[in-house]
């Protein structure tokens, strides 16, 4: 369905030339005399790849028409991330260019939000924060319980960020996938 590039807004999904693309970044300037200008900044949802348009007002945009569905996490190979649609046990390919960063919140049995163009998955979206255990921190010496310091640890999925030094292996932390952030530890080792 076409639409006005003006109803165009920042996370809106858009079909160009048959491929979907999701709006990363939305600018609009308007000259003193002429149409104004819209500066658009889209994500290929197949590839992974970024590139800028620019259109003028009045100028028509196709909407990628997508639903969304509840996909659990199975497993990953070499190049691809395996989910199963929860309602109808489907199973869905994601390419691991795709998925980019957002792998490093996945665990076995999680269930996210698919984004469905025709039937199949073009893109997940993740909780705003997941639970992971510490499998591997720095070791942190008596003086850095004096002043607010971070250390670094590996979580189960591989993805490496920095918490506080009371943080230990085997502590279940909470993290926010929109920042890869720490925010609190959830329970202490045992």
């Amino acid at each position: 369905m076409a639409i006005d590039i003006g109803e165009v807004h920042k996370s809106s999904k858009l079909l160009i030339n048959g491929i979907p693309y999701n709006v990363e970044e939305y600018d609009v300037m308007k000259p003193g005399k002429g149409r104004a200008v819209y500066r658009l900044r889209l994500r290929n949802l197949i590839e992974d790849s970024t590139q800028d348009i620019t259109y003028h007002s009045g100028d028509k945009v196709e909407e990628a028409h997508v639903t969304s569905a509840q996909l659990q996490y199975l497993y990953h190979d070499e190049d691809h991330y395996i989910f199963m649609n929860a309602e109808t046990f489907e199973q869905y390919m994601l390419s691991k260019k795709s998925m980019s960063n957002k792998k490093d919140y996945l665990k076995e049995g999680n269930v996210v939000t698919g984004v469905m163009l025709e039937d199949r998955p073009i893109d997940i979206l993740l909780p705003n924060f997941v639970e992971l255990v510490v499998t591997e921190t720095a070791a942190s010496s008596k003086t850095d319980t004096r002043t607010a310091q971070n250390k670094t640890c590996v979580l189960e999925t591989g993805l490496t960020i920095g918490v506080p030094t009371f943080v230990n292996e085997g502590d279940i932390v909470k993290i926010d996938t929109r920042t890869g952030s720490y925010v609190e530890r959830i329970t202490q080792k045992k």
